[in-house]
């Protein structure tokens, strides 16, 4: 290894007049062990600051109406109390058994008793056997509803929750012909983030073991295939160390963490494969390590970098949704790809620079030798090569396709799942929240209406809700008329029952009748008090009106992001426009396929979901801003190809043949692995985890094959030089304008191709007169 891990300046990567990636590259690898030691130290701090920063975390708050309400509840002095329901019902759907029954009766009753014994952990304790309690039986006369709360103080809510639960169980196992299911405020979420816990538990366990196979197939070297997954792996770490040290400063979702691991192990996996496969390239053909480590940071670095910013930048376009949700998301991301960048300019060749030839080690047999050979896709350089001779065909063809399968996306309606529409009903609390629904319509999530201010306790508060109620009766069942009310603090919360399933369009028109014609006329007129209105029909509501209010500003602010950063590195006009326009191609083509499978209801037996007739309504947003950011890592990475190919002195059609052929391989690998990473959101149990999963899938599918190998070179041949032209009022702007591309290095032995190369300090813009030498 000559040259490496020696300090003479003569000798650093990249010289004393290397770009910025170069010197930090040269400096990682002139001083390994610093390099590689505060990688870990990075990662210690992290883990130091998740324990020592203590404190109470920084809850997410909901946006519009929601929130305010979601605000006044929490400055109370006093907990809303948690209310729990027990449907005792036939346990067979088509059973002719009523309520009024000796069996089911004798369930009621042993419920009731079995209760009362557990005072210390339940009270309030309502029967629809005791006069007056006529609401807790159903219409059809067949289920009933036994009612309690949970006492508190906070900390023992939990232990007395569970305390309830037990002994609910056992009264189902006491009558085995009767349905007794709980479900409540806190048994209902406590099941659903159970659900969601063991789900990513388990997709975290798959992910890793999944990747590394993936990449010994990729390199068919066990130490190639570790060093990327070393990177990630540390880089997840790190963030989730910080991120859980900044819970106590910013909201930070709970589904985070897990979406934070996935997406770091695709960056991080791609920007090492990215890495690796050109340094091992550049060895191969007959470079040393310091001269390999030269020409990939000068070249995939430069691009790495690029492709991390991109993302980065663009998720940060989520901060002007001002949702909490939004904003936990894009800063447990960014900083994951972050740290993932200055990993692959520190201790990545750091690494390598220890490792030597060793990075080789560990052969793994019939994939090892085949693996070693750097070259050409005979493939794709085969399908770049009829694109270009006939690019109007091959184009048209490819955009026909993408266009109708983009079709559907045009009926997409945006609707998040209630829990029966999200969770599958093998889970006995969600089945009890479907069993309760379909018996009490509105009972199990109501719009929760909370009244604060000076004047709350007055009479005429009182006489409003009254006149509420009367108002409902007259609503065709749209608001229901059994209305509770709650005294929290200093505030009144009052459960107003709404038809529907709690998120579908029944519910949301019961929501806005409730809003726009019976509150104004009810308690709209007394004065000295304020409400709001929230609940499990509310919060989705306003959550997607909030969206759909600043979606267009975080379009624009992603688009002008990408517009810019591929305008001053590539120095032209036409490749950011190609990009971005290819790009809404590719994702546009993923919303049509997740609205034909998820929303008309296609595949629903193969990917094991029930579909609901919408599509949640974060997810077009999340999915544009996450793939407009991790695609341009393909883009970047084949324009970067190619620009090298241009500049070697290569006419434009054959750069782009030699330059897809040649990144082939690596973009296939880096698609696989994303691909495999995204699939595993699809084994989840909530379906909109699935539609994340096929809708990211697919979309990199797409990128890597259809639009990498037929509509980028079908359109690059067609503008031909156009490509890389910049006018000449642009020629201001930054950019690279010196370089040493080293696409054409120092042939290997045996290779007779005439090496040709770019000196620095030349004017390497593709717009402007070149020198070849």
């Amino acid at each position: 290894m000559p040259g490496i891990g020696k300090p003479s300046p003569d000798e650093a990567v990249g010289g004393p007049r290397g770009t910025f990636v170069e010197r930090v590259t040269a400096w990682s690898v002139l001083h390994r062990k610093t390099a590689i030691g505060g990688w870990f130290a990075l990662l210690l701090v992290a883990l130091l600051a998740s324990v020592l920063v203590t404190g109470s975390e920084a809850l997410t708050t909901d946006p519009g109406e929601s929130g305010r309400a979601q605000d006044v509840l929490r400055s109370q002095q006093t907990d809303e109390p948690v209310h729990e329901n027990v449907l005792i019902q036939p346990r067979e759907a088509d059973s002719r058994t009523r309520f009024s029954s000796a069996e089911i009766q004798a369930a009621v009753t042993d419920m009731v008793q079995t209760l009362k014994r557990e005072s210390e952990s339940v009270a309030d304790i309502r029967s629809p056997l005791d006069k007056g309690n006529e609401s807790l039986l159903s219409e059809d006369g067949r289920s009933g509803l036994v009612t309690f709360e949970v006492t508190g103080p906070d900390e023992e809510l939990g232990l007395h929750s569970e305390t309830a639960w037990k002994s609910i169980n056992a009264v189902q196992d006491r009558h085995e012909n009767v349905w007794v299911g709980q479900a409540g405020d806190m048994s209902t979420r406590t099941a659903v983030d159970n659900a969601y816990d063991d789900d990513f538990q388990r997709s975290e366990v798959i992910s890793l073991p999944l990747t590394l196979v993936i990449l010994l197939v990729v390199f068919g070297a066990l130490i190639a295939a570790s060093v990327p997954l070393l990177l990630s792996i540390t880089a997840v770490l790190s963030t989730l160390g910080f991120l859980q040290a900044l819970g106590h400063v910013i909201p930070i979702n709970s589904t985070v963490s897990s979406v934070v691991l996935l997406i770091g192990m695709a960056v991080g996996v791609d920007y090492s494969l990215f890495y690796l496969r050109r340094e091992r390239e550049e060895r191969q053909r007959g470079r040393d390590f310091k001269e390999a480590l030269q020409v990939t940071a000068r070249t995939s670095g430069h691009a790495v970098v690029l492709s991390g910013v991109t993302v980065m930048l663009c998720l940060s376009g989520l901060y002007l949704t001002g949702m909490d949700v939004f904003r936990g998301l894009a800063v447990g991301t960014s900083i994951v790809v972050g740290l993932t960048v200055i990993g692959s300019m520190t201790v990545l060749p750091a690494l390598l620079s220890v490792l030597g030839h060793r990075v080789d080690k560990g052969r793994i047999p019939w994939l090892g030798r085949r693996r070693t050979a750097a070259g050409e896709s005979r493939v794709w350089a085969a399908v770049a090569r009829a694109v270009v001779r006939r690019p109007l065909a091959w184009g048209g063809v490819a955009l026909l396709a993408l266009l109708a399968v983009a079709l559907p996306a045009l009926d997409m309606r945006l609707q998040d799942p209630s829990v029966t529409d999200s969770m599958p009903h093998t889970n006995p609390t969600v089945e009890t929240v479907a069993r309760m629904d379909k018996a009490f319509p509105g009972d199990p999530s109501p719009a929760r209406l909370v009244v604060w201010g000076d004047k709350v306790g007055d009479p005429a508060v009182r006489q409003a809700v009254d006149s509420l109620r009367e108002r409902a009766a007259d609503t065709d069942g749209q608001i229901g008329t059994s209305i509770t009310s709650t005294t929290v603090g200093d505030a009144l919360v009052v459960k107003v029952p709404l038809a529907g399933s709690g998120t579908d369009k029944t519910s949301n028109a019961a929501l806005e009748t409730l809003r726009e014609d019976l509150l104004p006329p009810t308690l709209g007129k007394v004065d000295g008090i304020e409400y709001a209105v929230n609940g499990q029909t509310a919060q989705p509501y306003d959550f997607t009106k909030t969206l759909r209010d600043t979606t267009p500003a975080v379009l624009a602010f992603v688009l002008a992001v990408a517009f810019i950063l591929l305008l001053v590195f590539f120095r032209s006009l036409a490749v950011p426009v190609i990009s971005i326009v290819l790009n809404l191609l590719s994702i546009t083509a993923a919303y049509g396929a997740v609205t034909w499978v998820f929303q008309d209801g296609h595949l629903s037996s193969l990917l094991d979901f029930t579909p609901y007739g919408g599509v949640t309504s974060w997810l077009p947003l999340f999915m544009f801003v996450l793939l407009f950011g991790l695609s341009m890592d393909y883009h970047i990475f084949i324009l970067s190809r190619i620009r090298e190919r241009r500049l070697a002195g290569e006419d434009p059609k054959t750069a782009v043949v030699s330059g897809i052929a040649t990144s082939a391989g690596v973009v296939t690998s880096a698609a696989v692995i994303m691909v495999a990473v995204f699939s595993i959101f699809v084994t989840l149990s909530a379906i909109e985890y699935k539609m994340l999963g096929v809708g990211m899938s697919l979309a990199i599918v797409i990128d890597a094959t259809v639009v990498r190998g037929v509509l980028l070179p079908a359109v690059m041949s067609l503008l031909g030089e156009n490509t890389w032209a910049l006018p000449r009022w642009m020629q201001w702007l930054p950019g690279r304008r010196t370089e040493t591309t080293a696409s054409e290095p120092v042939p290997a032995p045996g290779h007779t191709e005439p090496s040709v190369s770019v000196q620095r300090g030349e004017d390497t813009s593709l717009s402007a007169p070149r020198s070849q030498g």
